[in-house]
Order: structure tokens, then C-alpha cells, then sequence
């Protein structure tokens, strides 16, 4: 009996969708190594050097960039940054910022290793770097002398870009320098949940819930990558990373990364490796990805100053200049330098109070302005300023001129260089 015409459109509808989700149908390429972290013994490996697009493992060297400004203090968790127009207009995964937002470091960190927030990571970036696209230089020249030499990358996020590529031997040298470099911020990558505006979001890595051990680190999704996740667990005979490219869904990326990692795990334990692991197999193989061009590494590796960080010379800046139209069109101007400068206070909080009233008061001069919070000891007690930085010396006058007739205190000044 045949079936009636909407039964078979159900049906095809159906294969299709099951395809899709096993994997079947665009399978993405395919690679995976799992290594003892101490020792770098290679464990498992499948085309562990061959160029995959990172995905949202691209926030793992956005981290690395944070962490290492904390760990110099050049950055705090309580220092706070502004949603740009650009940061905002990201696509999801996103904790739905608006344009002139106020959000701290700490609530950035935490909305990365959650909902691996494609705003937020912008909104670091362009805090740290000015633009995202000079915040992506100085994490390509990390990542070289990290010795991730096959990485590059073009934005902070891991949005689908052509030319933002690594391997899963570079991620595995990420996840243990972020191990290793910065033990006191390792343990955010175990965040289970993340509060931010009355939203509640859950972290991707699944395996912190159902892999005895697993403390971390990230996963990512983008079509041209398939589903990819690194992932680190500790036992009592070691701690392994593991790094998985190409999953045709996410509970078969987990499985697999579970079964090598378990094989891992019974190696330190003495045990012969299991030649019969294997990865996903597409029904031909993927092309290989197109080399970009590296964007050379910077020869004094001293990294930027205090008085100057994360600000790029201008013929380094120039090499990423060309890219990312689209934040030039949406988001920050580079020619400002002026700053707002709105006082100085006994606590943060109220310097963050006096932020907020600020924007409220003078939202359009302030719309491309960085948000800064910044601390000095005076007389034995701590002062905290509080200031707008990057707007046009019209925005900065513009702006003051707003403040002060709301009975705020505003100075406009030159920003320092």
C-alpha cells in the first residue's frame, strides 16, 4: 500500500534530519589527540597536524589573553567594559547584550565557559585591543609563542571565518598552558551554571556532568568544523587533555571523547592501546583546508608594557587593519583619543554607579566609549576613577556638557599614550 503525499514528505523529512544528526550526511573532517599532560605523551592521534577552523575553542586562547592580563594586573574582575554596537550585533550564542551595556570581566569569563557568548568575547576583545581585529593579532602572536604554530585567528569568538584555522595538537598546547600558566583562573572552565539578567545558562561541556574527573575545558560548533571539544580530566595515575575535531553531533562528539579518553586512562595504567578506536568516518574524504598566510610573530616577545598594553604599533595593527569590515562599518572609530573622566571614588561600586548615570545621561556621546575603572592608593587609602575612554574630542565635550548639566562632574582630557 503506498503511503498518501504528506506521509512520504514526513518520512523524507525524517531521513534527512536523522542523517544530519548521525553524521551521515556532512560529515565534517575529522581529527582527535589525547596526551598525559606532564609528560606530553601521545596517547591517541588521528591527523592531529592537519588545519581544522577552531570554532569556539577560539575563546580558549581569549582566555589565555585575559587571564594573562590578570595575572599581570594590567586587568581586574571588577574592572568594567561597554557593549559596543559591533560587540552587540555578534551573532548567538550570546548572552543578548545591548549596545552601551555595562558587564565586568568576571561576568565575560563566566558568560564564555557557559553559553560560549560570542558578544562577550568582542566585548574583551575590543577592551583589551581597542578593535577585535588587533585583540586577534596579539592572540595569533600568543599563540606562536606558545607554540602553537600552525594557529591564526581573525576574531575572538570563533565566528565562521575562512581563514581562522589550528590543529589539535595547538589545542592541546592551549588547554595545558591554560592549565599550567594560570592555575588560579583554570577552575571557571568547571562553572556548571552562569546568572546574568535574570538568565540562567548552562555550560555546553557535558562531560563535567557524566565523565568521572572532567574539569574542563571548552566545546565549539561552526558547519564547516562540526561539532569540536577539548576536555581535560584527572585520575590518581594522571591528567590527560583530550581534542576532538569533526563530531557529526554533540552526544557523538562526547561518546568519543569519553571512549579516548578512557583509553587514555588505561594506558597510564600499563594497558596495550586499542588499535580499534576510530573517529567519524565521512562517505568521502573532506578536501584539506587552504593555508592562509601567517601574519608574522612579533620578535621582542617581552609582550606590550603597562603604560602601553595591548596597544599595537601602527604597522603591526596595519596587517589586520584590512579585515573585519564589518566592525569598521558597525562598531568602533579608531581615530579617538580622547577620554571622559568622571571622578574619583572611595569604593568601585560607586565608581560603577557614577558609570551608569553617566550613560543614562549622555548615551549618543558615549557610544563608542570603552568603560574604565582604574584604582591609586592615596594617603594610605585606595581611590577608584572612573572614566569613558576612546571618543572624538567633539563626543568627550558633547558629553561633558550633558553631565555637568545633570549636576555630574566631567572633565574632558587627551588620553595619555
Amino acid at each position: 500500500m503506498s503511503l498518501p503525499e504528506f506521509a512520504k514528505r514526513r518520512l523524507f523529512a525524517w531521513i534527512a534530519w536523522s542523517l544530519l544528526w548521525t553524521g551521515v550526511a556532512g560529515a565534517a573532517p575529522y581529527s582527535a589527540l589525547v596526551a598525559e599532560v606532564e609528560s606530553e605523551r601521545i596517547l591517541y592521534s588521528r591527523n592531529a597536524d592537519e588545519l581544522r577552523h577552531p570554532a569556539s575553542l577560539t575563546k580558549m586562547m581569549t582566555l589565555y589573553m585575559v587571564f594573562d592580563a590578570l595575572a599581570r594586573g594590567e586587568l581586574s574582575l571588577g574592572d568594567h567594559f561597554s557593549a559596543s554596537a559591533f560587540a552587540a550585533s555578534r551573532s548567538p550564542s550570546k548572552l543578548g547584550l545591548r549596545q552601551g551595556d555595562i558587564i565586568s570581566v568576571e561576568e565575560c569569563i563566566l558568560g564564555l565557559v557557559t553559553q560560549s557568548a560570542n558578544d562577550a568575547a568582542t566585548v574583551l576583545a575590543e577592551g583589551l585591543g581597542g578593535t577585535e581585529s588587533n585583540f586577534a593579532f596579539l592572540m595569533t602572536r600568543k599563540a606562536h609563542e606558545l607554540g602553537m604554530s600552525d594557529s591564526l585567528f581573525h576574531n575572538a569568538s570563533g565566528l565562521p571565518d575562512p581563514n581562522q584555522v589550528t590543529t589539535a595538537r595547538d589545542m592541546f598546547r592551549l588547554g595545558k598552558a591554560l592549565l599550567k600558566d594560570f592555575p588560579q583562573f583554570y577552575s571557571y572552565f568547571s562553572t556548571s551554571r552562569f546568572s546574568f539578567h535574570g538568565r540562567s545558562f548552562r555550560n555546553h561541556n557535558h562531560l563535567l556532568e557524566n565523565y568521572p574527573g572532567a574539569d574542563g575545558i571548552k566545546t565549539g560548533f561552526v558547519n564547516s568544523s562540526g561539532f569540536n571539544l577539548v576536555a581535560s580530566a584527572r585520575r590518581d595515575n594522571g591528567r590527560l587533555i583530550g581534542v576532538v575535531f569533526g563530531g557529526p553531533s554533540h552526544s557523538r562528539r562526547d561518546h568519543h571523547m569519553r571512549e579516548l579518553l578512557d583509553e587514555g586512562f588505561a594506558q597510564l595504567d600499563g594497558r596495550e592501546p586499542n588499535v580499534a578506536i576510530a573517529g567519524f568516518e565521512p562517505l568521502a574524504a573532506p578536501p584539506l583546508l587552504r593555508r592562509p598566510e601567517s601574519i608574522p610573530v612579533a620578535k621582542d616577545r617581552r609582550g606590550p608594557d603597562k603604560a602601553g598594553r595591548w596597544q599595537l604599533a601602527k604597522a603591526e595593527a596595519a596587517i589586520q587593519e584590512q579585515g573585519d569590515i564589518g566592525e569598521r562599518l558597525g562598531g568602533r572609530d579608531r581615530k579617538p583619543e580622547w577620554q571622559v573622566r568622571l571622578g574619583e571614588f572611595g569604593h568601585s561600586g560607586q565608581a560603577q554607579q557614577r558609570l551608569s548615570q553617566a550613560l543614562r545621561a549622555a548615551p549618543f556621546p558615549l557610544r563608542h566609549a570603552k568603560v574604565a575603572v582604574s584604582s591609586k592608593l592615596q594617603r594610605g587609602r585606595k581611590a577608584y576613577l572612573a572614566a569613558f575612554r576612546g571618543v572624538s574630542r567633539e563626543d568627550a565635550m558633547a558629553a561633558c556638557q550633558a553631565l555637568r548639566g545633570k549636576g555630574l562632574g566631567c572633565q574632558a582630557a587627551l588620553t595619555s599614550r
